[in-house]
C-alpha cells in the first residue's frame, strides 16, 4: 500500500512518525533552558543526534514514543482478536507495564526505563497490583502531559467519534485520570482525526473545541484558544517570555497550547518542529505532541528523510499502521 494517492495512509504514517521524530529530536535538549539552547544552537537543532541528559542513541525512543508504541500494540492486538469483549485500555496498560518492567525492545531484559513521569509510574504500579485499568491513575490534581504524548493511535485506528472519545479517555486514565488530561487526549485525537480526514487546521481545531465544550472542560477550551493566539516563531526568536508562563514544565495544557500554535503555523514540518523544541524545557514531549499534529496535517512526505531513517521504530510503526488500515478496509 503506497502513500501515493493515498492521503489517509500518508497522514496516518505522518502522525505516528511525527510523534517519534519530535520525541527523538527533542531528546537531545530535554530540560535545557531556552537561553542555553539559543546559546548552543542559535537557529535551533536541526539534526537528530541523540545525547542529552540520558545519553540517547540518535533516533532512540524516549518514554513518549515507547508508550505510543504500547498503545499502538494494543490496537494491533484488538484487530487480531476474535473476542467481542477485548479490553483496549487494559491491553494498553499491560503493554505499558511491560515497558516499565523491562520487557521491551532496545533495552536489556529486566532493566526499566531511565525516563518516566511520576504520574505514569504511579498509575502503572497501581495497575500492576489491581490489574484494573479503571481503578488506577495518579488522581485529580496530577495533570502532566504523559498521556497526551501517547494517545495518537486512537485517532488513527478508531473510526467512530464516540468510540474515539471513550477510548482516548480510558487510555489516558490508567495513569492520568485528571479531567484536564483525559479530555485533552479526547480533544487532541478528534483534531488528529479531522486532519486525517482532510480538514484544514483551523477547521480541525474547531472540531476539537466542540468536543471540549461537549465534555464540559473549560480548562481545555481555554488552552486551545490560548494556543490559537501564540506564535511559535516569535517565541523561538525572542523567548517565551510572559506569554508562556512556566514554559519549562510538563503541564498537559501548556504542551497542548504549544501544539495548537504549531499546527496553525503554516511553515514546513521541519521549521515548526525545530522552533517548538527551541523553547526548551520538556522538549521531547512538546516535540512529540506537536509532531503528531504536524504529521497528520502534512503527511509522512513532509518529515525529512534524514530524520525518518534514524528512528528506532520507523519500520515497525509503518508495518503496524499499514496492517491496521488494511484490516479496517477489509472489515468496512
Amino acid at each position: 500500500m503506497s502513500t501515493e494517492n493515498n492521503p489517509r495512509l500518508s497522514k496516518t504514517l505522518g502522525a505516528l512518525l511525527g510523534v517519534h521524530a519530535g520525541d527523538s529530536l527533542g531528546a537531545t535538549l530535554e530540560f535545557m533552558s531556552y537561553a542555553k539552547i539559543k546559546s548552543k544552537y542559535p537557529t535551533g537543532l536541526r539534526e537528530i543526534i541523540g545525547g542529552g541528559m540520558f545519553n540517547w542513541t540518535a533516533g532512540h525512543a524516549t518514554d513518549d514514543t515507547d508508550l505510543t508504541r504500547a498503545v499502538l500494540l494494543a490496537y494491533r492486538d484488538r484487530s487480531a482478536s476474535s473476542s467481542a469483549s477485548f479490553d483496549l485500555a487494559t491491553s494498553a496498560a499491560e503493554w505499558s507495564l511491560k515497558w516499565l518492567n523491562g520487557d521491551w525492545p532496545g533495552r536489556k531484559k529486566g532493566i526499566g526505563p531511565v525516563d518516566i513521569g511520576g504520574a505514569t509510574r504511579t498509575g502503572l504500579m497501581q495497575f500492576e497490583k489491581s490489574r484494573n485499568a479503571r481503578k488506577c491513575g495518579a488522581g485529580q490534581g496530577s495533570a502532566g502531559n504523559g498521556s497526551l504524548m501517547r494517545c495518537i493511535p486512537t485517532a488513527l485506528f478508531t473510526r467512530s467519534k464516540e468510540e474515539r472519545i471513550k477510548e482516548s479517555m480510558e487510555i489516558s486514565a490508567f495513569t492520568h485520570n485528571d479531567a484536564r488530561c483525559t479530555v485533552a487526549c479526547a480533544v487532541y485525537n478528534e483534531i488528529v482525526a479531522a486532519l486525517v480526514e482532510g480538514k484544514a487546521p483551523g477547521e480541525a481545531i474547531e472540531v476539537g473545541l466542540g468536543v471540549a465544550g461537549g465534555l464540559d472542560c473549560p480548562a481545555v477550551e481555554d488552552c486551545i484558544k490560548r494556543g490559537k493566539g501564540w506564535s511559535i516563531s516569535k517565541f523561538a526568536t525572542n523567548g517565551p517570555g510572559g506569554e508562556l508562563p512556566e514554559w519549562s514544565s510538563g503541564y498537559v495544557l501548556q504542551s497542548f497550547s504549544i501544539a495548537i500554535a504549531a499546527l496553525l503555523d503554516n511553515r514546513s514540518f521541519e521549521d515548526v518542529l525545530v522552533d517548538v523544541i527551541r523553547l526548551g524545557g520538556d522538549t521531547d514531549t512538546n516535540g512529540a505532541i506537536a509532531g503528531g499534529l504536524l504529521g497528520a496535517r502534512d503527511g509522512i512526505e513532509a518529515i525529512p528523510e534524514r530524520w525518518l531513517r534514524v528512528l528506532q521504530f520507523r519500520d515497525e510503526f509503518e508495518e503496524l499502521a499499514r496492517g491496521l488500515l488494511h484490516a479496517q478496509a477489509v472489515s468496512a
